[in-house]
């Protein structure tokens, strides 16, 4: 996991699971290499508002406690953002039995971000709605 930033707004707190299984992982890789996104050691200031999961690519069975431990591992003012079509329903593997059609079926979800992939911007968009 990375902690990151929005560059912009010190405020939320990100950390990012990147299950790498799709294209939406680099998506957010490329969020972070436009300095959208930077390190969270990096910025000084006050504690953030909100701990964001960034949940980007597809999730199967065998990933299930892999996701389960992230959230557990985040303070309780914590949220998850399902990043992409794979993270909010499957996407084009739905069909197939390992993978689990939404995150949202393992642990609640308050921000979704439609596309495949969607842009690096749109997830900027949706960390800062929802701070």
């Amino acid at each position: 996991m990375l902690d990151l930033r929005l560059a912009d707004d010190a405020g939320v707190s990100v950390s990012v699971l990147s299950l790498g299984l799709a294209c939406c992982a680099v998506e957010v890789d490329a969020a972070v290499q436009a300095g959208l996104l930077i390190p969270s050691d990096t910025i000084e200031g006050p504690a953030p508002r909100l701990t964001v999961l960034v949940v980007a690519g597809t999730v199967t069975a065998p990933l299930v406690p892999v996701v389960e431990s992230a959230l557990a591992a985040l303070p309780a003012t914590s949220a998850v953002l399902a990043f992409g079509a794979c993270a909010s329903t499957g996407g084009p593997y739905w069909d197939s039995p390992s993978v689990i059609n939404g995150v949202d079926r393992l642990v609640e979800v308050r921000q979704y971000v439609p596309g495949c992939p969607p842009r690096p911007e749109a997830l900027c968009d949706a960390l800062r709605e929802m701070a």
